[in-house]
């Protein structure tokens, strides 16, 4: 079933996310959760946009393997992830975000992270990502953060992203996707 995404100005999306258990409509939210990744053409999607206050979130990189060899047949589930280690050597790429759409800005991030985490099994992994992996993983962990990537970009950037945020955050702009606003 595809899912209504959280656009900005919801609350949930700025809430700390709390650890989950397994439970017996985990597995279908999951599936849920692809779902509506796809249908929205995204490339990771959080239980934050969704609704849910969880430590759970989806990526499907596949489509992305073209340009980001690292990402072909990345597709996967981070249950309670927690961020081991980041490298100091940095990359900057714009992103964009399925809960703030039409905004993309350049986003500084960490070339290579190590990350601790449960699969869709609740098997523990600790892995390396890098390059475009590590990007996407980095961007849906924020939003187990209670962040968003516009909190990352350089202060006069954020001043003339402000006004699209409030737009978004009053009801004024939509996505072409199935959303859920205030």
């Amino acid at each position: 079933m595809i899912l209504p995404i959280y656009l900005y100005g919801q609350p949930v999306l700025r809430k700390e996310a709390e650890e989950i258990e397994p439970t017996p409509e985990l597995k279908q939210l999951i599936a849920d959760m692809f779902e509506t990744l796809t249908a929205a053409e995204g490339c990771g999607l959080a239980a934050p946009q969704i609704g849910k206050p969880w430590r759970l979130f989806v990526v499907d990189g596949s489509e992305l393997g073209e340009d980001y060899p690292e990402c072909k047949d990345f597709k996967r589930v981070f249950i309670n992830p927690e961020l081991i280690e980041e490298s100091e050597q940095t990359c900057t790429y714009s992103e964009g975000c399925l809960s703030l759409p039409g905004i993309s800005e350049n986003v500084v991030r960490p070339e290579t992270i190590v990350l601790r985490f449960l699969d869709e099994n609740f098997e523990e992994h600790e892995e390396t990502f890098t390059g475009f992996q590590a990007r996407i993983v980095q961007h849906e962990y924020d939003h187990l953060e209670g962040h968003v990537f516009t909190d990352r970009i350089s202060p006069i950037r954020k001043t003339f992203v402000r006004n699209k945020l409030a737009s978004i955050a009053k009801g004024k702009t939509g996505a072409r996707y199935k959303y859920r606003r205030n």
